[in-house]
């Protein structure tokens, strides 16, 4: 039997997936991203509204910084008492070149948006929302940096207009998101394929049925197609679902529909 018909299967007719510990593990794994692509769906749509959304502040945010250059490694404006606070859903924007802030302050204003940024003093601040992803990849959700270094002693108010005013995404950030987004969502679906063929590997022990650990992980791997389908359309109107969760409930629960029939009779 094909993974193509196994998949469907696995929507109406649960007995059947137990073929699939027949199927080469290669294509169990390709089908694996395949459903981790499906599930980064919601998250890279959240991603493209929230650009479209800084796109659109930026352009705000762009009329209000007034002329300033880098002078010595400092950030100068033309005249005191130029710097300003703008916070909308998506971002915080700080522009305080006399200091009144600090780069922890930047960061603990990030509370239910995007990220938050600052042009301090002697430095930029970028704060991201603090989670695994963020951490895991950047070694922190703060980032800063300063006027002396990276070129970015060149920059001027003309520079930040012009990046903020800016329209148009490149079309490889729209790849480098799905990217990003698939690799967390790769290793979750790992995480709770492993976490399910212990519980299916125990079940099965527990009825003699004699399936290897991997004929398990083989099974669950169609198991979770449902359970992947449905979360990926609820995270479309809450994003704030427990989507590993519900698929390794859900996935346990299907399991035993599809290896009833090869229960032992003593």
């Amino acid at each position: 039997m094909s993974l193509m018909q196994l998949a469907k299967y696995s929507f109406f007719n649960f007995s059947q997936l137990k073929e699939a510990r027949k199927v080469g593990l290669g294509k169990i794994i390709g089908y694996l991203i395949l459903l981790s692509f499906l599930s980064t769906i919601p998250l890279v749509t959240h991603v493209f509204q929230g650009m479209q959304e800084i796109r659109t502040d930026g352009q705000t945010i762009a009329e209000k910084i007034p002329p300033f250059s880098i002078q010595n490694g400092r950030l100068t404006t033309e005249s005191p008492g130029e710097g300003f606070i703008y916070q909308t859903d998506s971002i915080i924007f700080t522009f305080d070149p006399e200091g009144h802030r600090t780069a922890e302050d930047i960061s603990n204003d990030l509370v239910g948006n995007l990220f938050s940024i600052g042009l301090l003093p002697e430095s930029i601040v970028l704060a991201l929302p603090a989670n695994e992803l963020t951490t895991s990849l950047l070694g922190s959700s703060q980032l800063e940096f300063s006027y002396q270094e990276n070129g970015l002693d060149q920059l001027d108010d003309s520079v930040v207009r012009e990046m903020l005013s800016y329209n148009q995404m490149p079309w490889w950030i729209y790849l480098i998101v799905f990217i990003v987004a698939l690799y967390p969502s790769f290793i979750s679906v790992i995480f709770t394929l492993l976490i399910g063929s212990l519980f299916a590997n125990i079940y099965c022990r527990f009825l003699r049925i004699h399936y290897s650990f991997l004929d398990n992980l083989k099974i669950l791997a169609l198991c979770i197609t449902l359970p992947v389908c449905m979360t990926t359309l609820i995270q479309f109107f809450t994003f704030s679902f427990d989507a590993s969760t519900f698929i390794l409930m859900a996935s346990i629960f299907i399991f035993p529909q599809t290896v009833k029939k090869d229960q032992m009779k003593e």
